[in-house]
């Protein structure tokens, strides 16, 4: 992978796989600014650890407000932005039958409407940049479809759209838009989500490679999407889920 100076946003970067992406691409020689609502001190020591440049900022991606404001302090901190992870989202296991508007309005505000909050405030940097790699993280549910994820299953896919419509509207500009589609990955969220074992010897029974997706599984690809020389791939659905479904 080339190593370059560009500068990236990664959202949910807290823990799991936004902390492995955000210390990943600082890795890279990218400055990095990692948002969460949650405390992001461990990310931080993981990023000086490789030797990068990081801004930890508190922000609800669900608030436009923040969103915008953070966008501003990225930007004038680093001087620029190009380079956006949208990996913020939930992921409830909730029969359809008990899924409330409510439950259904708050997983669509976080895991769709936040990437659009997010792309939409750091898309006049990108443009003007003339390059640009925005990865929206969705999830192998998309193709797969499990009855205790139709929320979760439905804000991917949405997500899946938005990263097709929106690589053709700016592809002209020098700016990528595709999707990393992981499989079930070991994480403190997944464990405490879904329970001590969390259905991985399920999901490992059905995948062609035995093992546990772990985060780092997915950090080369995710460095493919980010890199200089990756221009000509957009408007794609990455899946890296151990071939549990092939597409």
């Amino acid at each position: 992978m080339a190593i370059t100076d560009r500068v990236a946003v990664v959202t949910g970067a807290a823990r799991g796989l936004g902390q492995e992406f955000a210390v990943a691409l600082a890795r890279l020689g990218h400055r990095v600014s990692g948002w969460d609502i949650g405390d992001l001190g461990e990310t931080a020591d993981r990023v000086a650890g490789v030797g990068g440049e990081f801004l930890p900022l508190k922000v609800d991606v669900t608030e436009p407000v923040q969103v915008s404001a953070a966008v501003d302090e990225v930007v004038e901190r680093f001087g620029g932005l190009q380079i956006v992870v949208n990996n913020a989202g939930i992921y409830p296991p909730i029969p359809f039958e008990d899924t409330t508007i409510d439950d259904w309005r708050r997983i669509m505000r976080l895991n769709l409407e936040g990437p659009f909050s997010v792309t939409h405030a750091a898309l006049p940097h990108l443009r003007a940049a003339g390059w640009g790699r925005v990865v929206n993280v969705v999830s192998a549910v998309v193709f797969l479809g499990p009855p205790e994820l139709v929320a979760y299953t439905t804000s991917k896919a949405g997500l899946v759209g938005f990263t097709r419509a929106l690589a053709n509207a700016v592809g002209a500009d020098g700016i990528t838009v595709n999707a990393l589609a992981p499989g079930l990955t070991s994480t403190d969220t997944a464990v405490k989500t879904t329970g001590a074992d969390g259905g991985f010897e399920r999901v490992r029974a059905r995948q062609a490679i035995p093992h546990t997706e772990s985060p780092a599984d997915l950090v080369s690809t995710l460095e493919y999407l980010c890199d200089e020389r990756s221009g000509f791939l957009t408007g794609q659905t990455i899946n890296v889920d151990g071939g549990s479904a092939f597409r």
